[in-house]
């Protein structure tokens, strides 16, 4: 069957991308314990379906409390038309106003996925960050932003603006199943293995911070007893370092 054949091909890719990205997701989340530890946070964006890791990674059970996610309203899957999305994301400049208008400090840690990595919004987003002293992890497909032309005035790629660039092992176009009689492929990867990586970095940054000796912010499941109240404690110890509460 189609499905099961996606699947394998699914689990191929996570084991791909756990053994041969392994540095670099070490590298990532030694780098957000590093805000962690010094009071400061983490924040991640993503234009349209890159965007869903931002919302993986944010208010979630098992996640860290002081991750941020950054949301352009002109980015988002649910505006209408939705292809104004494709239009937006190749705007210059607006990723600095993104950028600047975030409340992103030096110190801070801003995860940036395009799996093109060749739009103009998330390249000006990742080097206004670095302007700003704030740490830059890229995640790409760098199998798909090889065989394209950047859309940047630099002629940059995302993967040219990362202090740490993740491949996320993906085919180009990012689909990777091929149906009898069909030309364009389906099953598209970097929403699975996305998800991989941002929630493996959490991982990784949870044991850092505990050898460390410094507290871990873990969200519990509200849906479990004393769940609540641990996570109103949570809100309100780093309400500094929360942003998607105002």
């Amino acid at each position: 069957m189609h499905h099961q054949n996606y699947a394998k091909h699914l689990i191929a890719l996570i084991e791909k991308v756990a053994t041969s990205q392994n540095a670099a997701i070490l590298k990532g989340a030694e780098a957000m314990a590093d805000a962690i530890a010094n009071n400061r946070a983490v924040f991640a964006f993503g234009a349209s379906h890159a965007g869903m890791l931002s919302m993986e990674l944010f208010y979630r059970t098992g996640g860290l409390v002081v991750v941020n996610p950054i949301f352009a309203r002109d980015l988002m899957p649910d505006i209408r038309p939705a292809t104004l999305t494709s239009d937006v994301e190749r705007l210059a400049d607006y990723g600095k106003l993104i950028c600047r208008q975030s409340p992103l400090q030096a110190g801070d840690v801003v995860i940036v996925h395009s799996v093109s990595g060749r739009n103009t919004v998330p390249i000006d987003l990742a080097l206004e960050a670095k302007k700003m002293g704030v740490t830059v992890i890229v995640i790409t497909n760098l199998a798909y932003t090889e065989r394209v032309t950047s859309r940047h005035a630099s002629g940059k790629k995302l993967k040219d603006c990362g202090d740490v660039v993740i491949d996320n092992c993906g085919e180009f176009e990012d689909s990777s199943i091929t149906l009898p009689g069909f030309a364009q492929k389906m099953g598209p990867t970097s929403t699975v293995t996305g998800a991989y990586i941002v929630n493996a970095m959490a991982l990784e940054c949870a044991a850092i911070l505990h050898e460390r000796g410094i507290e871990v912010p873990i969200f519990h499941s509200a849906n479990i007893d004393g769940g609540d109240e641990h996570n109103h404690a949570m809100l309100e110890k780093y309400k500094d370092r929360i942003h998607y509460m105002k």
